[in-house]
């Protein structure tokens, strides 16, 4: 089964110059024969997918060799490992889904393959758990979930433009089976408790001792005049304290939450319901205690299923809590280190799911539980970020607003709206910067740019590169297109499912994206309604585009108007063709999570 829904596309009659339908066989179609000349911003969505794409096919054949491999030294661990190896082609699953050509699936899919066999082949020496393959059963022997989650940016996107692939099937159902105790060798759950039982998990299961700086930073190395490591460290021994203080991973945290992506793409992708009930009930389990702890989300939960249980009875506890303060080696400075925002990862997939408001109501109520805690220091208001042992510390200037845009998306509300009002893209939205198309996107010109220059400027050899060396060169600047085109957040490091209000299906090509001439600027978002206009810049050709609400169906189409005049669609699909130089505006009603979400394309 691979639908959740019965694939189906209404089509609907539209002439906005003549007054009869145009008929297409049995079909009919919403035609769109307005004259526009080519907006600015149309022009420069159209160049900016080029231009990614002819760098990215340069960056691909500097650094990936025939096999898909990244050409650089295989090492283990936090400050560098293999999911920095696949990160190097973050964003091209959503550069491909926007309409880029096929170049960019193939590439990401050779170099997704390459990774998985050339870390299932690289071994450590002295890290245990790695000693027979960093990869096993093509997945991280054990880690945390901050590094597991940036190693599947790529494969939890891949679902947008190839949901049909067999082997993208299999270990969807095998990826989330590990943390459903599907594998025998991998009981990283209790479901007694509805805990993920460490911080480290993996194909072989959770690691239920206290990790060392060995587990994080891997294997020694040499270091000076050699390689260039990301956090600054000057030595190995650097590189080992950097997590001397990271040991407290027993128990759950709220990036464990993660996980539940793994299981929302096995249920878009089968519809089996095994899998939402899972996602549903870890996350419950997460809001109650969020709850219970005065709505504060705890970042240790013993493996009783009890608040703070492995660390103290401290609910701030734990690698990467609330209180996850660390000396930095290299500088003697006081870093604070807290992964909280990753738990947001897991109520929006519940969101996605269920459409219930409670679990991103819970996390906005959350921002003001914090912030409440404000203090006037030397005359300033200041807001935490921190707290430990004698209460809140580490304040700042501005209010904590870990998720907050994320939060505005989900819920559009006007309270959630002035969390973000300084965000250019939420102005645009509001009518308050109509200059921000075209800002932002000649803007994205330049960083392709620049990245390019750093690339062919890279003297780097395969063996004086680390798996990150050339992330900082990875030419893939999708932000501005996938707010414009979409309306859509950023799946971030955490590899959440792309949420957006909008995608597009060329059905001529039978692909994800737009068809090429095509362009598209949502200016509005609000809880019932997107606003897009859409231009076709071929002056010669027409071209039928599949608008869908919602990255994964979800959302249900009530009506589309156009000018004045209104047609019914009932429905997550419709389709438009567009005339040769052909555009307009259409205001989209819509019911939000009316739908089970799917992976399968409307057709």
């Amino acid at each position: 089964m691979r639908a959740i829904l019965p694939p189906f596309l209404l089509i609907l009659t539209l002439s906005l110059i003549a007054s009869a339908p145009v008929a297409h066989g049995s079909d009919r179609t919403i035609l769109i024969e307005t004259p526009m000349s080519p907006p600015a911003w149309a022009v420069l969505e159209r160049e900016l997918i080029r231009a990614n794409t002819a760098a990215c096919e340069e960056f691909f054949a500097q650094y990936f060799d025939e096999r898909g491999y990244l050409m650089c030294v295989e090492r283990w661990g936090g400050n560098d490992g293999p999911d920095d190896a696949i990160e190097n082609v973050a964003n091209w699953p959503i550069l491909h889904a926007l309409g880029a050509p096929d170049s960019i699936l193939r590439m990401y899919k050779k170099a997704w393959e390459g990774h998985l066999r050339q870390y299932s082949e690289a071994k450590t020496v002295e890290v245990p758990f790695a000693r027979d393959g960093m990869f096993y059963k093509e997945f991280h022997t054990m880690m945390d979930w901050m590094h597991i989650a940036e190693e599947l940016r790529v494969f939890n996107l891949q679902g947008l433009s190839d949901p049909d692939d067999v082997s993208f099937e299999h270990r969807v159902r095998r990826f989330a089976g590990f943390y459903m105790n599907e594998d025998p060798g991998a009981p990283n759950y209790d479901p007694k408790h509805r805990i993920i039982r460490s911080m480290f998990t993996g194909s072989r299961g959770p690691l239920m001792r206290k990790a060392t700086g060995l587990d994080w930073a891997g294997d020694p190395i040499e270091v000076e005049n050699r390689f260039d490591p990301g956090h600054g460290e000057r030595n190995y021994a650097e590189m080992v304290a950097h997590f001397k203080d990271y040991n407290d991973t027993v128990g759950d945290h709220p990036q464990n939450m993660g996980a539940t992506t793994l299981a929302a793409n096995a249920y878009m992708l089968t519809g089996e319901d095994k899998y939402r009930s899972w996602l549903l009930e870890y996350v419950d389990a997460w809001l109650e205690r969020m709850q219970s702890n005065g709505g504060i989300i705890p970042t240790n939960i013993g493996l009783d299923g009890v608040i703070g249980g492995e660390a103290g009875g401290r609910w701030y506890g734990g690698v990467y809590g609330w209180g996850f303060s660390v000396i930095v080696p290299q500088t003697g400075q006081l870093a604070h280190r807290p992964r909280i925002g990753r738990g947001l990862i897991g109520f929006g997939n519940a969101y996605l799911l269920t459409g219930d408001r409670r679990y991103i109501d819970g996390w906005t109520k959350m921002i003001g539980l914090v912030n409440s805690n404000a203090r006037v220091i030397d005359g300033k208001k200041m807001y935490p970020r921190m707290h430990g042992d004698e209460g809140w510390y580490g304040f700042q200037e501005t209010p904590w607003a870990v998720g907050a845009l994320d939060c505005w998306y989900f819920t559009c509300d006007e309270a959630d709206r002035r969390r973000v009002t300084s965000d250019p893209w939420v102005r645009f939205l509001q009518g308050e910067n109509p200059t921000y198309p075209e800002q932002a996107l000649s803007a994205d010109f330049e960083t392709i740019r620049g990245r390019v220059a750093g690339m062919r400027d890279d003297t780097t050899t395969p063996d004086t590169r680390l798996a990150d060396d050339p992330m900082k060169f990875n030419p893939a600047t999708v932000d501005t297109l996938r707010q414009l085109m979409l309306a859509g957040i950023d799946p971030g490091r955490g590899a959440a499912p792309l949420h957006c209000r909008l995608r597009y299906f060329d059905p001529d090509r039978r692909r994800a994206g737009v068809p090429e001439d095509i362009a598209a600027l949502v200016d509005t978002m609000t809880d019932d309604r997107v606003a897009v206009t859409l231009v076709n810049v071929n002056q010669t050709r027409s071209h039928e585009v599949i608008v869908q609400c919602g990255a994964y169906a979800e959302h249900q189409c009530v009506d589309v108007e156009i000018g004045d005049r209104r047609f019914h669609v009932g429905s997550p699909t419709f389709l438009i063709h567009l005339a040769p130089g052909a555009g307009e505006r259409l205001v989209i009603r819509t019911r939000r999570y009316a739908n089970q979400p799917r992976l399968a394309f409307p057709w």
